[in-house]
C-alpha cells in the first residue's frame, strides 16, 4: 500500500522508520511518499500561506500550491482518495483503518497555521479527525493513521491472531496480559493462565474482554458482535459475578 502525504514538514515522517513500519517498508508492503506543497508554489519564495480575507490572527494555507500537490498525486494514482486531517472530519476509528487497509493507496493532507483555504476541500474526498482536540498541524495525525492502517495489511504482523484478539477487533477491549514472574510484589498471575487448559484460558480471556469493556467503554457494547456466551458473561459482570475469581 502507498501512503501519499501532503505536508510542509516531510522530515517529520522520518520517524516512521522504526519497528513494524520499518519492517513493512523493507518488505515492500508499504511506501510513504511525502509531497511538499512548497514545491508547487507560484512564486520564487516558495510562499504557501497568506493573511486571511476579513482579517484575523495567523495565516492560512493558500489553495494554489496545495491543490497542485493534490492533483500531482491524483495524476499518478487516478483511483486514490484524499483526506484532509481536520478537527471537522469524521472521527478515525478501527473500522476506517480496516477500510483504508484494503486500498492500494490513500492521500493524507496535513494543514498548518490557522488551516487551509476552504476551497481546497472541494478537491478532496473527505476529512478525518483523531478527536475533539487541536494540533499544530496534521502530521502527527497522519502518522497515527499510517501506523494503524499498516498493521492491518496482510504480511505486516507475524500472526493474524494478533489482529483477531486485540482491542476493537470485535468491538471489545483487549483482555489483560501477564508474563513472568508468576508473582510480582505479592500480586499473582490469575491461576487459570497457569493451568495449561487452553479452552478455559480462552473462556477467561473472553470474559475479561466483556468485563473490561463494560467497566471502561460500555458504549462499545451496543455495536459489539456478542455471542450467546458473551451475553451470559455480560449478565454475570452486571451482577458482579466472576467464575474465575480466586478467594
Amino acid at each position: 500500500m502507498k501512503f501519499y502525504v501532503a505536508t510542509l514538514f516531510p522530515e517529520i515522517f522520518d520517524a516512521l522508520d522504526f519497528s513494524i513500519l520499518r519492517i513493512a517498508m523493507e518488505k515492500g508492503l508499504v511506501e510513504v511518499v511525502t509531497v511538499n506543497p512548497r514545491g508547487f508554489s507560484v512564486d520564487s519564495h516558495g510562499t504557501v500561506d497568506d493573511a486571511p480575507y476579513g482579517g484575523g490572527a495567523g495565516m492560512v494555507m493558500k489553495p494554489e500550491p496545495l491543490v497542485d500537490a493534490i492533483e500531482w498525486v491524483k495524476a499518478r494514482e487516478p483511483e486514490i482518495k484524499g483526506y484532509l486531517l481536520s478537527p471537522q472530519g469524521s472521527v478515525f476509528r478501527q473500522s476506517m483503518a480496516w477500510e483504508f487497509s484494503k486500498r492500494s493507496s490513500v492521500l493524507l493532507v496535513c494543514g498548518r497555521y490557522e488551516g487551509v483555504d476552504d476551497r481546497v476541500r472541494g478537491f478532496l474526498d473527505g476529512e478525518v479527525s483523531l478527536g475533539d482536540f487541536v494540533l499544530a498541524g496534521g502530521e502527527l495525525a497522519a502518522m497515527t493513521i499510517i501506523e494503524a492502517v499498516t498493521r492491518l495489511i496482510p504480511g505486516v504482523l507475524g500472526s493474524s491472531q494478533s489482529l483477531d484478539e486485540e482491542s476493537f477487533a470485535m468491538g471489545l477491549l483487549e483482555y489483560p496480559q501477564y508474563t513472568r514472574p508468576s508473582e510480582f510484589r505479592g500480586i499473582p498471575v490469575p491461576q487459570v493462565l497457569l493451568s495449561g487448559d487452553h479452552s478455559e484460558v480462552a473462556r477467561w480471556r473472553r470474559f475479561q474482554r466483556v468485563k473490561i469493556t463494560w467497566e471502561k467503554r460500555p458504549d462499545l457494547l451496543a455495536k459489539a458482535r456478542l455471542t450467546e456466551e458473551d451475553k451470559c458473561f455480560l449478565e454475570m459482570v452486571i451482577k458482579g459475578e466472576d467464575p474465575w475469581e480466586e478467594s
